[in-house]
Formats: structure tokens, sequence, C-alpha cells
């Protein structure tokens, strides 16, 4: 991207100021270098979001940020239903609900080392991954509908974990509005046997150690220490959120002539919040977030088998389960005045600091786990949500690496089965569903993920706790 176009505001802040159709300002939080890498799409695609109605403070991009469809990915905003304000399908993305779950195991890497060919090879038996992959849960379509209603509370109810497990899940793991009749048969028949599967792409599940802590107190709140194993599952809403992506598409391309919003890019259209049509989104993008915290929940139960057969003194319990791909409704400050705004994090985490009511009680005192993952050859970091980020960005913060080329490219470049003996000389083991998926997911596709962390942390959008390496991985 060319820094001659933006505004420097601080030693990670820079604005895009306001141009052409922009109603408020752009904002880049990132390092000088970070901020060079980034695809030229990012200043564009900014703008155009900064260009749509009902904005609040300016349209936003997170240290991973890169070309996305509609919002860049990495893209955050929040908008204002009482000045008119939009919701879009380019502001959450068509994986809806994707993020990451951690739990801790009890064991520290010396408990696990000894078994850990055995425990992966377990795991990728017993978990299904892949393109098409589908689970032993058979749903009808009542029982789908109360999944996308229920979320990870049908799960639990269902005898898919515990209930402390919803007490470390954003929403409770249930977020309300939901509504299955603005679903899609299409889309439905596509997930009754998704629930409880790892899907493909960038999704996986990683036995992970704990390998340095930065901050004794936060690690200690979160039950962390170094030499810990814990382990993370990247995952989403599977197909159906997938295709309640394309089906709203087409329906708020038309919504968004209906109301005379003008649009600069297809992947960016949208309603008004308070339209029949957008309150029809909204409605059928809370049963894909239902449906994604169902499917880490359930995933959850079959990490908890394995352990219990091969490792039985584990005691797996949720550090937390976020979300990176969705639009809720939140309190937070405007002038002064708090108010309900629908906050798009499109490829970014939420990041609540102290204090907020969302927050479980063992973190309220804390601020929020925020887990990004790196790549299946790097760490992945536990951060906290700080006040500071709730000023500056709604309390957002990165989700990750963030591509530095695409799949295509990827897969010119490496050969999967390369790739996973080149990681496994590392002493990381992976079990991949294909070997196009492993070449697509090389490590070296991705920004390096320290510095975004590093520029994450700077910025003051969320401290770092822990950072975690891999031992397994499965990719799907």
């Amino acid at each position: 991207m060319d820094k001659e176009r933006l505004e420097r505001l601080g030693e990670c802040l820079w604005k895009i100021p306001v141009q052409g159709a922009m109603r408020l300002p752009a904002y880049i939080f990132a390092t000088e270098e970070l901020v060079s890498e980034m695809d030229e799409k990012v200043y564009e695609q900014l703008s155009n979001v900064a260009s749509l109605p009902g904005l609040v403070k300016g349209a936003m991009a997170m240290p991973d940020a890169h070309w996305g469809y509609g919002f860049p990915i990495g893209g955050v905003a929040a908008f204002d239903p009482d000045e008119g304000g939009i919701i879009s399908v380019g502001g959450v993305g068509y994986d809806i609900s994707c993020g990451v779950r951690t739990l801790l195991t009890g064991l520290t890497v010396d408990d696990v080392s000894p078994m850990i060919g055995p425990l992966i090879d377990r795991l990728f038996e017993h978990i299904p991954a892949g393109v098409g992959s589908e689970g032993r849960i058979r749903l009808t379509p009542e029982r789908l509908d109360e999944v996308l209603v229920g979320g990870a509370v049908w799960a639990v109810e269902k005898g898919y974990g515990i209930q402390e497990d919803l007490e470390h899940i954003e929403e409770n793991g249930r977020l309300p509005g939901a509504d299955p009749g603005c679903v899609s048969d299409t889309a439905k028949k596509r997930q009754y046997r998704q629930v409880g599967t790892l899907g493909s792409g960038n999704h996986y599940l990683e036995i992970q150690v704990v390998e340095r802590v930065f901050d004794q107190e936060k690690a200690a709140g979160f039950g962390l220490k170094e030499g810990d194993v814990v382990i993370s599952i990247h995952c989403g809403s599977r197909a159906l959120g997938h295709q309640i992506g394309t089906d709203y598409i087409q329906l708020l391309a038309k919504a968004a002539n209906k109301y005379s919003i003008p649009i600069k890019e297809r992947e960016l259209v949208c309603a008004p919040i308070r339209s029949p049509e957008g309150e029809r989104y909204y409605k059928a993008m809370a049963c894909g977030v239902n449906c994604a915290l169902a499917n880490r929940q359930v995933l959850t139960h079959l990490v908890r088998e394995v352990f219990s057969e091969l490792l039985p003194r584990a005691e797996i319990r949720t550090l937390y389960d976020v979300s990176h791909n969705t639009c809720k409704i939140e309190k937070h400050l405007v002038d002064g005045k708090t108010k309900s705004l629908y906050v798009h994090r499109k490829g970014a985490t939420r990041a609540f600091g102290p204090g907020r009511e969302e927050l479980p009680k063992a973190f309220r005192d804390l601020g929020q786990p925020v887990i990004i993952g790196g790549t299946m050859g790097t760490h992945s970091y536990i951060l906290v949500g700080t006040d500071t980020g709730e000023e500056l960005a709604w309390g957002s913060a990165c989700h990750g690496a963030g591509r530095a080329m695409s799949r295509r490219q990827a897969l010119k470049r490496w050969k999967g089965k390369k790739v996973i003996q080149g990681l496994a000389h590392q002493g990381i083991l992976v079990r991949a569903a294909s070997y196009r998926g492993a070449a697509e997911e090389a490590p070296e596709a991705y920004k390096d993920i320290t510095k975004v962390i590093d520029a994450t942390d700077r910025a003051g959008l969320a401290k770092k706790v822990a950072r975690v390496r891999p031992l397994a991985v499965i990719k799907g």
C-alpha cells in the first residue's frame, strides 16, 4: 500500500482522510512495515466501507488486514440503527462465526510428548475433516432448527459438553435473535451431516504447548503456565454459513437498490438494519453463528472422548471461544452516551477489556481472552482485551497472521507432501485430509504472526499474555 496517501497518527495508527464518497475517515492499525505489505485493495475497500450510511467513528482495519469480499479481511465497522445504519454480508463473510476455541488439558508437555503420535492419529480418525466431511450426528430438519436457535447450549443439553463450557463462550454459547425460517432449505440440506466436523481451508485442530508467558497475572487468571499443553480448534459454520452468505448477497443487492444505497463493490451490498431485508439477514446470520458454536462444542466433546481413552488424567476445560466473522449488537460509548451498535468484524476478533458484563465472572476483572491462531508451522497467541481497544476499535483485535499470498499462488509454489515432511523435521506432526490443503496452508503463505501480534499489542488493541507453539496439527 502506498503510505503517501495515508496520514500517520501514531506508531501503529494510520488514517485515510475523507475523500470522494467517504462519509467518515478510515483507520489502519499497523506498523509501517505491515502497512507497506498490505495490498492496495485494502485501501480501496476501507474507503468503500467508509462511504456507507450510519457508520460510526470510521472504517477500521486490523494489523493482519488483506483483500477480502466487500470488507477487507481484518475489517471492523460499527453502524447505528438510529442513524440509518446498515448491515452487510461483506462485513461478516461467508464462513459465519469462524473462530477459535482453546481448551486447557491440565497436562504438561512431558505428560503428552510420549503419546503425541498415537494421540494425533486417534484424533484424526475420530474427528471428520476435509472438504465435504460428514459427522456422526444425523439431524432431521426439525433438529437442525434446534441447533440454529440453540447453538452450543443445544449441544450441551444433548450431552456434548458441560455447563462450564457455556460460561466461557461468547454470548454464553447462543446468539439471540436467530430464526431458522430465514435460512433457505438449500442451506439446511447442506448442514444436516456437518455438525461436529472440522471442514477444510484454514481450519485446524492443534495440540500446542505454552512456550512463553508475557503477563504472569493474566496467564494465571486464564489458567496458563509455561509447559502446559492446550488444544485449539479453528472452524466455523461450514456449508450452512457459506450458503447463507450466497443467498443474502442476492437479497441485499436488491435491497441496496431499493433503498438507494450507493454500492462500490458487489459483495458490499447491504440493507438498512431497520428494514425487512436487514432484519431477515441478521436473523439468518445469527443462525450461522449458533451453528458454528454448536460445531465447536461437539468437536470439544470428541476431543474429550479421545483424551479419556489415551490420556485419562486430562481434565479438558474450555479456556474461551471467540468468533471472528460476525455482526454483533453491542453497547458502546458514542459521544459520551451508551448506544447499541451493530458491530461488523470480518476477520477480526472481539477483544473486550475488563468490566464488561458480557464476560464470565472469572475474566471480568482481567479482560477477555483473545485467541489468535497462527499457521501450522508457527506460533499462536493468547492476548487479553483492553479498555484502550474499546476506545480505539470497539473492542476489536486481529484474528490471525493474514494471508500473504492466495491459495492458488501457494499451490504453484509448494507441494503438500513436502510441506508436511518439512514440518515433521521441525518436530510438528501434521495429519491432513489432502496434500492440496496442506500446500494451500503452507506457513510461508502467511504474514509473520509475531509482527502482527506485536502491532496489535503496541497499538493497544489487546495485550500479549502467552505464546504457544504447535506439537501436532490436523488440517482439513
